[in-house]
C-alpha cells in the first residue's frame, strides 16, 4: 500500500511539475522596430511591444521569455515552436491569417509616406512617381503597398526599418513607406533643425494592407492560447496598466489612435 501512495505522489508531482513547465512561454518579437520593439545597449530586448506582452503575461500567471527572431523568419519561426507568441507589430490580415490566429487587435495602426525634407512630393500616384526610388521593409505589408501601388518605381526592400531609413538619411531613397508610429518617432527624434526626413501624405489606411489593427499571432491550433490573451488584454485595458506603457511611448492612445 504504501508502495503504491508513493507512486501516486510521484505521479502527481510529475504531473505538477509538467503543468508549470507548460506554463513558461516564449515571446518572438522582432528587436529592430523602435519604439515598439528594439535592443538596448546592454543587449536587453524592449520596447512597446515587449512591455504589453510581459504585461499580459504577469496578467496570465506564467513566466515569460522575450526572443529576438529577424522579421522575414518570425512566422516560420513561430511554427517551428521556437517560441509560443508574436508580438512584433504585426498586421492583422487575410493573408497572414491563413498561417497564423490573431488575438484581438492591442493597438490600431496605419502606414505612411517619408521623403527627404523639401522634396516636395504632392502627388503619390504611380505616374508621378514613376524612376523614383522608393524603399520598404521586406516581408511587410508595407513592402505588398509599394509593390502593389509603385510597379513603375524602383523598388528597394531592407531586412529592417533602421536600414531603410539610413538609406533615406543618405540620398539613397527618394521616398519610403512604412508603419506610421515608427516613422513619426523617426522623424522627431532625427530632426536637428535641419532635419534630413518628414512624413508626407495622407496617413495609409486601406485595410487590404493595414488589415484590422495590429494583433498577436499564435499557431492556429492554440485557440486557448489566444483566448486567454484577449482576456488579459481586455483587463490590462480596464486596470490601467496599458495606459501606463502607452504614455510612456507615445502622446495619444494608440490602442484608439485618438
Amino acid at each position: 500500500m504504501k508502495s503504491l501512495i508513493l507512486a501516486l505522489a510521484l505521479a502527481g508531482t510529475a504531473l505538477s511539475s509538467s503543468a508549470v513547465a507548460a506554463e513558461k512561454l516564449k515571446i518572438g518579437t522582432e528587436g529592430a522596430y523602435p519604439p515598439f520593439n528594439f535592443v538596448d545597449s546592454s543587449g536587453k530586448i524592449g520596447g512597446f511591444d515587449v512591455e504589453i506582452g510581459l504585461a499580459l503575461c504577469e496578467r496570465m500567471k506564467v513566466e515569460c521569455e522575450v526572443v529576438a527572431q529577424d522579421w522575414d523568419g518570425i512566422i516560420p519561426g513561430l511554427l517551428a515552436k521556437k517560441y509560443d507568441m508574436i508580438i512584433a507589430s504585426m498586421f492583422i490580415t487575410e493573408e497572414r491569417k491563413k498561417q497564423v490566429a490573431f488575438t484581438n487587435p492591442y493597438y490600431l495602426a496605419a502606414m505612411t509616406h517619408a521623403a527627404p525634407k523639401g522634396a516636395g512630393i504632392k502627388d503619390f500616384s504611380n505616374e508621378a512617381l514613376k524612376g523614383k526610388v522608393i524603399g520598404a521593409q521586406s516581408g511587410t505589408t508595407q513592402a505588398d503597398y509599394i509593390a502593389a501601388v509603385y510597379p513603375d518605381a524602383e523598388i528597394k526592400l531592407y531586412p529592417t526599418q533602421d536600414e531603410a531609413n539610413l538609406d533615406m538619411v543618405n540620398g539613397r531613397l527618394d521616398l519610403q513607406v512604412g508603419d506610421m508610429l515608427p516613422l513619426l518617432d523617426w522623424v522627431t527624434k532625427n530632426d536637428d533643425g535641419k532635419g534630413c526626413c518628414e512624413l508626407v501624405g495622407e496617413p495609409i489606411t486601406d485595410k487590404k494592407f493595414v488589415g484590422d489593427g495590429v494583433g498577436i499571432a499564435v499557431r492556429q491550433e492554440d485557440n486557448e492560447m489566444r483566448e486567454r490573451l484577449n482576456k488579459a488584454l481586455d483587463e490590462i485595458r480596464a486596470d490601467g496598466t496599458y495606459k501606463k506603457i502607452n504614455d510612456k511611448y507615445f502622446t495619444i492612445d494608440v490602442y484608439t489612435m485618438k
